[in-house]
């Protein structure tokens, strides 16, 4: 009997310690820890997999005139640029993609604003857009070369129009779903539409907003190089295009290069100008985060 008492009075006595850990007791240094982390399996995956492919090529496993080493790569790549080769098709695409990038960015932001605060214009126009919104971007090359004919027209009305969607939908997306709250509060200081837009709307729907601008400027750049390769006489894509028809294979993925770098870089300089026009905004990445 008396050991049972003692027993259930330890028990009851017991206390739960939780010791910090690394994370809590030095946060810089496990900060930059799992950021080197990072960055290193990042920098690895990708050295890796050309490691594997020049050890492939060397030794004869794939053939290299269709598949040529990474060396061979980088040292055609080095000498189009040194010879002034590459960069005017570098040019013609990143002309086309900025263009059509900012025409699609800003008419979909305003019909996007438009459409989230006003509901009749919302059940006029959304049907019509989901519609459009479905048809391969490419099938409407055709419709662009009628209206615009051969040039820049088509490819920069191309990405616009393929940009203006991504960006519709989210921005749309973001308005609606702003807190009535938001918009009450706005109204009881009398806030003028202006100021709704400068103060409610505009900040509560940005985060997302640049989301979709960011997913928008990859696929601006898938969508141009296609555009390239059927409608061109320069660029990228026609360059990754011809060379495959002439059947130099090193110079299509010299192309094929520049296309992945371009648009990391695009991608990566949107997500640079969301993170400081929304410091508020939680971080769409996991990077430096415990």
């Amino acid at each position: 009997m008396n050991t049972a008492l003692r027993k259930e009075r330890t028990d009851a006595a017991a206390v739960l310690v939780r010791r910090p850990g690394p994370g809590e007791l030095h946060p810089v240094r496990t900060h930059r820890r799992r950021r080197t982390l990072e960055l290193s399996l990042a920098v690895a995956v990708p050295l890796v997999l050309v490691l594997l492919w020049q050890l492939a090529t060397a030794q004869a496993w794939i053939d290299d005139r269709v598949y040529p080493a990474p060396s061979t790569i980088l040292a055609d790549g080095w000498d189009r640029a040194a010879a002034g080769d590459l960069w005017p098709d570098v040019r013609a695409t990143l002309k086309r993609v900025l263009a059509g990038y900012a025409i699609g960015t800003l008419s979909g932001y305003a019909l996007g604003l438009l459409m989230g605060s006003l509901s009749l214009v919302r059940a006029a126009l959304e049907p019509l857009l989901d519609a459009l919104y479905v048809v391969p971007k490419l099938a409407l090359l055709p419709i662009f070369l009628n209206m615009f004919g051969l040039g820049e027209g088509p490819q920069v009305a191309l990405v616009a129009a393929t940009v203006f969607f991504f960006v519709w939908i989210s921005t749309m997306s973001a308005v609606m779903a702003i807190p009535s709250g938001y918009r009450d509060a706005g109204q009881v200081f009398g806030a003028s539409p202006w100021q709704m837009f400068r103060h409610v709307l505009l900040p509560a729907s940005l985060p997302a907003v640049l989301v979709g601008a960011r997913i928008a400027a990859g696929v601006a750049v898938l969508v141009i190089v296609a555009s390239e390769q059927i409608a061109a006489a320069n660029g990228l894509g026609h360059l990754i295009f011809d060379s495959r028809a002439l059947f130099q294979n090193d110079v299509m993925f010299v192309g094929i290069v520049c296309v992945a770098v371009l648009g990391v870089v695009f991608s990566e300089l949107v997500r640079i100008l969301g993170r400081l026009l929304t410091p508020w905004a939680p971080r769409d990445r996991g990077r430096g985060q415990s």
